[in-house]
């Protein structure tokens, strides 16, 4: 079932992007907003992009869906009015700098914010308009390279190895659409617009894999990220096992699922000690329980092993490919995948958007409109703000109350892009089951993973189990504008606060959740971290490399995503878009939203073009071009150097080739198409990296850029800190928390802002740290009261 009306219903969103872009404004269109896409005679040539089905660009087409779409003519004076008319009744511009088209229209997005201060007005580039990259051109594999995730991404030593191609575009576009939401809501607050100059290469860095934020359980108290420069040397960490129809993962984290898996396998004597109880001991003799496994695995097929390891308390997933999760029951159970109309009598399967907002899909709902199909009119009405109730300069958030029942890396990812805005976070913990990310080196008090990220959060300690602990939850959400949450689907409804008993406590709440794969359907019940998600979702078996041979060094299998933390993180950006939308919707309407957030429908919708032409391809549907686009890992000089060079089309060949003074390359058959560069692609890659090999990877990546194609060395976190794009931009400021030695890089907001202030810096509080000063400021409780509830274990202050 599709939402009636949505949540940003009254917002109107004028779309002058082209490519990549064009996923910002699919994320308005999905919750409500009256999107009209501008396009020039002709219509966008985007439309016709590689890959195509049926002739419609895939990516075109899915990035457009539930969008109007109207044509001006810039050199018609009645079209140049018509579009002034547009943008001064606009809330938001999206464009994309040079290639938008505000540029065809005389002006520019940074015009545009300027002579119409109620408006938001985003450009989107690949690097931004400022410092000495902002002329370069990105890929989705050039911003893996340099975002810092691909040195963590393939064997401890030999060709790293690429993720399938999306997920870094895809994670940019949620980036941009949160700060471009977040200046939206100032704007309602205060009654001022926003410029925002949003570079994509900025997003990646810091919400694919961020080198300075949470990396997740299982790392949070091994890595010191600031000092790494090395390869993972472990990519067993969620161990993957052949079986009788394909490969399983297993993500074995707390002892009683070590106990449980120990069961499963016949409890052997070996491996009775309670040392294995630790995630490091066991990861250290993973090579022998790992023998058994596979002894146990070797005749039993993957639905088999799925169901033996959910009676067993086993966190399991097969390792399923996009066709797969495409037809798969639960998907269709839950409305994930819809039969859509990518264009004229073109119908394919597709992933049905993020959003599920009370009960029902906030997804596809009409195709990519034809160009010119609209009238250039604004059909939603606008929010008007007749009393701003905020100053410009301060926080868009401030005044907010969160409460916090988040844990790990996605929710507590959701507090903090609210926190860093001013709202306030009560961070609410169990004495008995703290958050993960607090786990710690030996001898340290806090974990790097848990300062990042729940900085500017109050810790208040309450057992929301005991009854006198339920009712002052109680207390607690009938002053609060949002509780978030992402327990397994039911564990709130257990504890006494569905969204029902929340909404009859505060009916203006909002409820935000995520969970693994959501909360109905086949698999809500299933056990569920990033990584079996991943493999649930078909990424894993995509995460391998282009060419065999450079897989060699694998142990049981090829398959290289074991230490990327996608997705989590951008989980919790698309979380906070719903959560924030709602809270839009709520201070216009008076009433609350209940919003859930899948993390395998977040996967799948992330991948969205690259699936989709995979299930047609494997359906066997008729005219499919596939994009021949050649992404590449080349050697560099150095120790473990590489770059990444893209070669989109037959131009950028022959530049390449003439940046190389090999002007023969241009002439070679072998090389003169796309189609024949796929097909010769090991003696391509060999071709080139003869030259690459003896440059370093920032002469490679200048050379290129110089000749407008699209070329990026592989970083790792210390050379982000000395990146000079991401200095001049100041993505990163130092923070200090009391408790860690040295200073943490840490994001200075989700994009550069012009009125709103950079993230605050308030230190990661230790557990029921501000108990007692919750107790007496917010719930107006005595001194005397709260004393005796700690002493009961109703409520824990600090150690």
């Amino acid at each position: 079932m599709q939402m009636a009306d949505g949540l940003l219903d009254a917002v109107r969103v004028l779309d002058l992007s082209t490519g990549d872009a064009d996923a910002v404004t699919r994320l308005f269109a999905d919750l409500g907003a009256d999107v009209l896409k501008v396009e020039t005679p002709g219509g966008s040539p985007e439309r016709e992009a590689l890959p195509t089905l049926g002739g419609a660009g895939v990516a075109f087409a899915m990035h457009n869906a539930n969008k109007r779409a109207t044509v001006l003519d810039p050199y018609d004076d009645g079209d140049c009015d018509r579009f002034h008319e547009l943008v001064a009744g606009a809330d938001i511009v999206v464009d994309s700098g040079p290639e938008g088209l505000a540029a065809a229209f005389g002006t520019s997005a940074a015009h545009l914010a300027a002579h119409h201060q109620q408006l938001v007005v985003v450009s989107i580039t690949d690097f931004g308009a400022t410092g000495p990259r902002s002329s370069w051109r990105a890929t989705d594999p050039v911003l893996y390279a340099m975002g810092g995730s691909l040195s963590r991404s393939g064997p401890p030593t030999g060709t790293p190895v690429l993720p399938p191609d999306g997920i870094a575009s895809a994670t940019a576009a949620v980036q941009a659409a949160w700060a471009t939401l977040v200046a939206y809501y100032n704007r309602l607050r205060c009654g001022t617009g926003e410029y925002i100059d949003f570079s994509r290469f900025d997003a990646v860095v810091m919400s694919l894999d961020p080198a300075f934020g949470a990396h997740g359980q299982a790392a949070a108290g091994i890595r010191r990220a600031g000092r790494w420069r090395g390869r993972p040397r472990n990519q067993d960490a969620y161990p993957i096992h052949a079986c009788k129809d394909g490969y399983v993962r297993l993500c074995v984290m707390a002892p009683r699922q070590w106990r449980g898996l120990r069961r499963w396998l016949g409890e052997p004597e070996a491996f009775q000690d309670p040392r294995y109880d630790v995630i490091g001991e066991r990861f250290a003799a993973w090579p022998e329980i790992g023998v058994l496994i596979e002894a146990l695995f070797a005749d039993q097929t993957m639905a088999e092993l799925v169901a033996a390891g959910q009676e067993h308390g086993v966190p399991i997933a097969a390792v399923l490919t996009p066709s797969q999760i495409l037809a798969s029951d639960h998907f269709e159970a839950v409305g994930a995948i819809t039969d859509a109309e990518l264009a004229h009598g073109v119908r394919a399967r597709v992933p049905n958007g993020y959003f599920v907002v009370d009960g029902q899909r906030a997804g596809y709902r009409t195709a990519a409109p034809a160009a010119g199909q609209d009238e250039p009119y604004w059909r939603a009405n606008p929010a008007v703000v007749t009393s701003p109730s905020g100053r410009i300069g301060d926080y868009p958030f401030a005044g907010l109350r969160i409460l916090d029942l988040g844990v790990i890396v996605a929710g507590g990812e959701l507090s903090r892009l609210f926190g860093d805005m001013g709202a306030e976070i009560v961070k609410i913990e169990s004495a008995d089951y703290p958050d993960g990310l607090r786990q710690a080196r030996a001898g340290e008090a806090m974990s790097e993973s848990f300062a990042w990220t729940h900085r500017n959060n109050l810790g208040f300690g309450l057992n929301l189990r005991s009854a006198e602990g339920n009712r002052i939850f109680r207390r607690l959400v009938a002053e609060a504008d949002a509780v978030f949450a992402n327990f397994k689907p039911g564990t709130l409804a257990s504890l006494g606060f569905s969204y029902e008993e929340l909404r009859a406590a505060n009916p203006r709440v909002v409820l935000a959740e995520s969970s693994a794969y959501g909360d109905s359907g086949p698999w809500s019940a299933r056990l569920g971290y990033g990584p079996l998600v991943r493999a649930t979702t078909g990424v894993t078996r995509l995460w391998t490399p282009a060419d065999p041979d450079e897989g060699a060094g694998a142990a049981r299998h090829a398959f290289y995503d074991a230490t990327t933390i996608f997705p989590d993180h951008v989980v919790g950006r698309v979380t906070a878009i719903a959560a924030l939308a709602a809270l839009i919707h709520r201070d216009r309407t008076g009433g609350g939203a209940h919003v859930h957030i899948s993390q395998a429908e977040v996967v799948v919708n992330q991948l969205d073009t690259l699936y989709v032409t995979r299930a047609a391809l494997a359906a066997g549907l008729a005219r499919i071009h596939e994009d021949t686009a050649l992404h590449a890992v080349y050697p560099c000089a150095g120790d473990d150097e590489w770059c990444v060079i893209s070669i989109r089309d037959d131009d950028e060949w022959r530049c390449i080739a003439s940046a190389f003074d090999r002007p023969q390359w241009a002439e070679d058959q072998r090389f003169a198409t796309g189609e024949a560069r796929l097909a010769n692609r090991r003696e391509l890659v060999e071709l080139v990296s003869s030259w690459t090999r003896t440059r370093t990877p920032a002469r490679v990546a200048q050379l290129l850029q110089s000749a407008g194609v699209a070329a990026g060395p592989m970083n790792r976190p210390p050379d982000l800190l000395e990146d000079q794009q991401l200095r001049d931009r100041k993505l990163f400021a130092e923070m200090v928390h009391p408790l860690i030695e040295r200073r943490l890089p840490a994001e200075t907001g989700p994009a550069p802002f012009g009125h709103i202030p950079p993230a605050r810096q308030r230190p990661a509080p230790q557990p029921g740290q501000d108990t007692r000063v919750i107790c007496r400021e917010l719930l107006g409780m005595s001194d005397a009261e709260t004393e005796r509830l700690i002493t009961d274990g109703v409520l824990f202050g600090p150690a």
